[in-house]
């Protein structure tokens, strides 16, 4: 099979790809309903397939879906380790493979990025006393443009809008407000929520017992559309002086990033890293987020901005909303064979290193 290949027409076919291979290799299966349905009337699930003992010391996570749409990606490489990679492989005593497939089934099958309730789940996931409230100082003046209240315009020169908007408050300003979490703006992009998402709530309470008497974990989380074309990065949930850091650089080379601001990188609340280290202290919870590039900053920003106005504005069937659908996954996950291919390719790498840092 080539890699491209193992790509998914839409959620349903890839979920039901997803537990047919892991039946076939022999995982066990779990699957968590999240109360809502697909547009052919499907029941969406988060799905987990285990392979390896439930009480495992050591265990390696890969997941895909948590921003929906960018799932077509990490569900690919799920399917090509389960239908080509791990034939025949078992982990040994003490270790266990963990693919969840689907964090967020709902944008996954609606093509948007965020949950049932337009929440970034990416944002979602807060910890300690923090509070659902906030947002950037910029984000109100700049409301208007991010989060228009219509339906999307062909003719409208975003691009140039775009442009001004950066000579007005400067490109690291812009940064800085839109892609961080807001929890004011409930169509806004970019939403944290006004409370748990129904995504955590499964996790909050299935985690403990998915790897609670696991000593160390190290979860790949793959998303696309932040980087160059075709390459990634891998954005680990830990400090740059932390000294996991060191020994993560040794395992999977200089592409691994901490969570510092830099050109592409910027600091997010409520992300989903931190939250699992959080909800498992006890555990050595290493979660890398690895960062697949499509297309350029102001395009991405265009298919999502376009993409949440027919959402909201648009009614089921208009021409525009399945447009700005067609949009949004093209951006997310390219046709591109070439594209396709490789970024299977290296997400299988990641996941090579993983399971042999890991398992040993």
């Amino acid at each position: 099979m080539s890699n491209a290949a193992a790509f998914s027409p839409d959620y349903t076919a890839a979920r039901a790809r997803f537990r047919s291979s892991a039946l076939a290799l022999g995982c066990e299966l779990e699957e968590h309903a999240i109360g809502e349905q697909g547009p052919d009337g499907e029941e969406l699930t988060l799905d987990l397939a285990r392979l390896g003992e439930a009480s495992a010391r050591k265990v390696v996570v890969v997941s895909s879906g948590l921003h929906g749409v960018e799932g077509f990606l990490g569900s690919a490489v799920q399917a090509a380790l389960l239908e080509d990679q791990l034939g025949g492989w078992r982990p040994q005593k003490d270790c266990a493979l963990v693919l969840i497939h689907a964090l967020n089934p709902y944008g996954f099958a609606w093509i948007r990025r965020v949950d049932q309730d337009n929440i970034d789940l990416n944002r979602n996931f807060l910890v300690d006393d923090e509070v659902y409230e906030g947002a950037p100082g910029l984000y109100e003046p700049l409301d208007e443009f991010f989060n228009p209240r219509h339906p999307p315009n062909p003719l409208e020169p975003f691009k140039l809008r775009a442009a001004l908007k950066i000579v007005q408050f400067g490109m690291p300003a812009l940064k800085d407000t839109l892609p961080v979490g807001q929890y004011e703006y409930p169509e806004g992009m970019f939403f944290g929520g006004t409370g748990p998402s129904k995504t955590q709530q499964i996790l909050d309470r299935e985690l403990p017992r998915w790897f609670g008497q696991a000593e160390h974990v190290l979860h790949v989380d793959f998303h696309t559309g932040r980087g160059k074309w075709g390459t990634y990065l891998l954005v680990a949930n830990r400090e740059a002086d932390d000294p996991r850091m060191a020994r993560l650089r040794e395992i999977f080379g200089d592409v691994i990033e901490d969570w510092a601001p830099t050109e592409t990188l910027y600091t997010i609340r409520g992300g989903f890293g931190t939250w699992c280290q959080h909800k498992l202290p006890h555990v050595t919870y290493d979660e890398l987020t690895a960062e697949f590039g499509t297309y350029y900053t102001i395009k991405v920003v265009e298919a999502l901005r376009r993409e949440n106005m027919a959402h909201h504005y648009c009614t089921p069937g208009d021409s525009a909303l399945e447009r700005a659908k067609e949009q949004l996954k093209e951006t997310f996950a390219p046709a591109d064979t070439a594209w396709r291919e490789s970024c299977v390719a290296q997400g299988l790498e990641i996941v090579g290193k993983a399971i042999e840092a890991t398992f040993g």
